[in-house]
């Protein structure tokens, strides 16, 4: 049974009103993903070696990432594949907001599982839709409302072309588009320079993910895959 939105009236003009915010980009074209292949994954523990490789300093796109001291960061919210606790069908991204987790479900039974940051209290969005924009190096434009709460601003307003793409970019490496019903949620799942942030409800109200984890996760969503958002606790299964 398809997820319903449950947004209040209140918290659905502040939770747009801060997702624009937060994750307003300039749309292009889509680029298919792989889809995922019908093979089992064996779930073995990253070793200290792995990690520092998987959180290494990384070249993407003409921007150098730095390194991230994953060290500093709680292990839970490392990228690692789990045993699948959504019972969704494979392709399906779920994001876990108690649990501040995103999870790929892959075949075979199993998940690739990110640590995210999520948005803070009022701003958040519930319920089911699909990847319909995918885009690397996003710009930020922010819009109106936040320059009018912060006015320093201005110079990334829409009118001036916003935000370069690049390191210091709120939205990161990557963003991902969550669309309902044929329109856009303003909800992103994005990069994010601020990797302390991970664990924590901090945001405008989209998922932010370490740069390092949104090139992997960027790979491996397909367009159009389905997403499912839970506010509340996931049933077991």
């Amino acid at each position: 049974m398809p997820t319903v939105c449950t947004l209040s009236r209140r918290a659905f003009f502040l939770g747009a009103a801060a997702t624009l915010a937060g994750c307003a980009t300039t749309e292009t074209s889509v680029r298919n993903a792989p889809v995922p292949q019908k093979v089992s994954y064996p779930i073995v523990p990253a070793s200290d070696e792995e990690l520092a490789a998987r959180y290494a300093a990384v070249e993407d796109g003409g921007h150098l990432i730095p390194a991230i001291p994953y060290r500093e960061i709680d292990p839970k919210y490392y990228r690692q594949r789990v045993k699948d606790p959504t019972g969704e069908t494979p392709g399906t991204v779920v994001v876990d907001t108690p649990g501040r987790f995103l999870y790929v479900v892959e075949p075979g039974g199993t998940a690739m599982r990110y640590g995210v940051g999520i948005g803070r209290e009022g701003f958040a969005w519930e319920g089911e839709g699909i990847i319909h924009w995918r885009q690397p190096w996003p710009r930020w434009k922010v819009p109106a409302d936040m320059i009018a709460r912060t006015p320093s601003l201005a110079r990334y307003s829409v009118e001036n072309g916003g935000m370069e793409p690049g390191i210091k970019n709120p939205l990161g490496a990557r963003a991902l588009y969550i669309f309902q019903n044929g329109k856009d949620t303003l909800y992103r799942l994005h990069g994010s320079p601020e990797w302390k942030s991970i664990g924590k409800a901090t945001s405008s109200g989209c998922v932010r993910l370490i740069n390092q984890d949104v090139l992997d996760l960027y790979k491996r969503v397909p367009y159009h895959a389905r997403i499912v958002v839970h506010q509340g606790a996931m049933a077991s299964v």
